[in-house]
């Protein structure tokens, strides 16, 4: 169990209010792992500025919950991976997808397979790709300005992800059905 709390609005501290502000836009609601994350108004100032310019890139939404699912799932982060699955589901991936995803296996999809591995490797190798993994996602059809977007999205899902599994926070009802464990 978590010693962080959740804050909200009314309890964030001052500094966070902004970011959980911008979140909630974004949103519709303040998702629990930003309310663990206003602890630290650093931390959350940071997030929102990189989830601006990731939801904003030449990524479609669909691709960035693939890199964000990948993620989540790469760094064991069980509270993103439900809020991703989630996500993913409602931008479209196909269930088959998802699930791929969700037990660290490739989507049917080649360009998603292409994002997926991509992800995964950048952490798997702390960003050491070699020729091989770089020219994999170049011949999939993305350019090098693509393969350094992959690094922001993995910024911001690092930031989610490990705030996750530091703070533990609950997961929210809608989330459930998409609990997740590491194997």
């Amino acid at each position: 169990m978590s010693h962080y709390p959740v804050h909200t609005m009314a309890t964030a501290p001052e500094a966070s209010q902004p970011s959980l502000h911008a979140l909630q836009s974004a949103f519709g609601f303040i998702p629990n792992i930003a309310g663990a994350m206003a602890t630290s108004p650093v931390l959350s100032s940071s997030l929102v500025g990189l989830f601006g310019n990731v939801h904003g890139g030449s990524f479609t939404e669909p691709q960035i919950q693939v890199l964000l699912l990948t993620n989540a799932v790469t760094n064991e982060a069980e509270w993103a991976v439900a809020f991703h699955t989630t996500l993913a589901l409602q931008q479209g991936l196909t269930p088959a997808d998802v699930d791929a995803i969700r037990s660290a296996r490739l989507p049917n999809d080649p360009a998603f397979a292409a994002l997926s591995r991509l992800a995964r490797t950048l952490i798997e190798k702390r960003g050491r790709l070699d020729v091989t993994d770089s020219a994999a996602f170049l011949q999939a059809g993305f350019t090098e300005e693509d393969l350094l977007e992959v690094i922001a999205v993995t910024a911001a899902s690092t930031i989610t992800n490990y705030t996750a599994n530091v703070t533990k926070p609950p997961l929210e009802p809608a989330f459930r059905d998409h609990a997740w464990h590491p194997a």
